[in-house]
């Protein structure tokens, strides 16, 4: 009987924050009828733009109330409403997003008031309820009424509020359009950085190279001793350019990644971090089926430029990486206990890293409040 109660507060308590959202669009009509008049007369128009963006901070109220309730998430797909004032206008009007939240709150100013059901449930339940429970050992009949209703006005809400096909597939392709920008800016800026490593440096040393050799060709007869002392600064030279085209080619993709696959690569940058890190692998077996070669390069790169991170910023002696196997894809977080308050916007590292997941449909999502601790968890989308 407890329990039956306390279900049955909860259902309340949603069904009374309901009504009292539902209370507020009846006023929230004004409002309305202000815009569309306005925008009739012209002389308004700019009116409903705003109406339209209001209307959405009401219906992601609504949304995040009924997941609340349920326990299942209901997506938002909109489109900007931003730019001139006749951009604004007709995103506004052509939105799918709008139709469906028009269609919700006219249905909302109906079944938003369910709670006026509960309310005479609760007398008769106490009584009907206690006495069935407490006396009889039944079970509770008119309670859970209160919970179905709560379900019910939840399970409308839902399917309201739920995008349309159409306003799905209009967000992806935006959606889309962003990421592949991004990949294009993410790319262009690894260009420009290998450009700019091998003038900088495989070609400034090679042309050294070449400088040093035909001075030594010109002193071997006449001076072979500084004929040789050059040939052994070319010889030097040889090997710094080898170093540096190297370091570009693990740049582009690091052949550790082809010789020992992702784990090996990871313990391997663990172990030259100058960090106490703990590698810990769930599901990826040395003989097991590997990730694609641009999802293990995508995951290498974050483990890579995270640990970097830590070792620079977060003032953290030590850090853990968490590599699982999913089943539609790979989970990468690394974590540190230092204090925190990672910036995006301060450099191009953590940028970086959205991009290169984002040209492979990834997620990244950052937790690095003042203080700590920094955890970013990583997403990769692939196929075994």
């Amino acid at each position: 009987m407890r329990a039956t109660v306390r279900q049955a507060g909860r259902a309340t308590a949603h069904l009374t924050v309901a009504a009292a959202m539902a209370f507020g669009m009846y006023l929230f009509i004004t409002v309305l009828l202000i815009a569309a008049i306005g925008t009739l007369a012209v002389i308004g128009a700019w009116l409903l733009p705003e109406t339209v963006l209001i209307v959405r901070r009401i219906a992601g109220a609504k949304r995040r109330l009924t997941a609340a309730w349920t326990g299942r998430e209901i997506p938002e797909a909109y489109q900007a409403v931003e730019g001139p004032l006749t951009v604004r206008l007709r995103t506004a009007v052509r939105d799918p997003g709008t139709l469906t939240d028009l269609r919700w709150m006219a249905a909302y100013y109906v079944y938003g008031a369910l709670v006026f059901l509960a309310l005479p449930l609760w007398p008769v339940g106490l009584v009907v309820d206690g006495v069935g429970c407490g006396l009889l050992r039944r079970r509770a009949v008119v309670l859970p009424w209160i919970v179905r209703l709560a379900d019910l006005e939840a399970d409308w809400s839902t399917v309201l509020l739920r995008p349309s096909p159409k306003a799905l597939l209009a967000a992806r392709v935006e959606q889309l359009s962003t990421s592949r920008a991004d990949a294009i800016a993410a790319h262009g800026a690894e260009l420009r950085r290998i450009e700019r490593d091998l003038h900088d440096g495989a070609q400034a040393r090679l042309v050294a190279l070449s400088m040093r050799i035909g001075l030594a060709k010109r002193a071997y007869d006449r001076d072979p001793d500084a004929a040789r002392k050059l040939l052994d600064d070319a010889q030097d030279q040889a090997e710094q350019a080898l170093t540096e085209l190297r370091h570009v080619v693990r740049g582009i993709h690091p052949p550790i990644l082809t010789d020992r696959g992702l784990v090996g690569a990871v313990r391997a940058l663990a172990a030259g971090s100058g960090l106490r890190v703990s590698v810990d692998v769930e599901g990826l077996e040395d003989d097991g089926p590997r990730a694609p070669a641009a999802v293990e390069a995508a995951a290498y790169f974050v483990v890579a430029e995270a640990l970097t991170n830590v070792a620079k910023h977060s003032g953290s002696p030590e850090a853990s990486v968490r590599i699982a196997r999913m089943r539609r894809g790979l989970r990468v977080e690394v974590a540190d206990q230092g204090h925190g308050g990672a910036d995006e916007s301060d450099g191009s590292g953590l940028l970086g890293m959205r991009r290169r997941v984002a040209a492979l449909d990834g997620t990244v999502r950052m937790s690095s409040p003042a203080g700590g601790p920094t955890v970013i968890e990583v997403e990769l989308p692939c196929v075994w």
